[in-house]
């Protein structure tokens, strides 16, 4: 016999905190100085559903793109969902480099991340100096997932 929790439908918020939490890559779209758009899966490690960090080299095109123009999108999704069920968080937010003051905090969630999938830990020698990455943050302004009938559902940003 289910018991009432699994009768529950799950609220959106729920929904965009368990995806997050499930999910490893993001699709993170930028665009250029002058509009052109790019997308680029990238492997994260989220604060909430509010803050998502991941590592690049700032030579890749969506770490230009940011350094020229911050507002990006993200999407957070399971490809392997059957058509039809799939299910999924979009984000609005402003990205950048994390700088000298966010380091620690940001690296301690992504590291974190890092060991508790089984990869080894990262420290700010990795991310600075001549370090050939750095930790980039994106900070979310709207959340949204879609309900049974693929309409935007705005989640409450944390």
């Amino acid at each position: 016999m289910q018991s009432d929790a699994a009768l529950t439908p799950e609220s959106p918020p729920e929904m965009a905190r368990r995806l997050v939490e499930q999910n490893t890559y993001l699709t993170l779209a930028t665009s250029d100085a002058d509009g052109r758009p790019w997308a680029s899966p990238v492997w994260f490690a989220p604060r909430g559903i509010s803050e998502f960090t991941w590592v690049s080299r700032t030579g890749r095109r969506h770490s230009h793109n940011i350094a020229a123009r911050a507002e990006v999108a993200l999407v957070i999704f399971d490809s392997t969902a059957p058509v039809g069920r799939a299910e999924a968080v979009y984000v609005d937010a402003i990205a950048q480099q994390v700088d000298e003051a966010d380091l620690a905090a940001a690296l301690a969630v992504y590291s974190g991340r890092s060991v508790e999938r089984g990869l080894p830990a990262w420290d700010a020698a990795a991310v600075t100096g001549d370090a050939p990455h750095r930790l980039y943050v994106a900070r979310a302004t709207e959340v949204f997932v879609l309900d049974e009938t693929e309409g935007r559902v705005s989640v409450p940003v944390e």
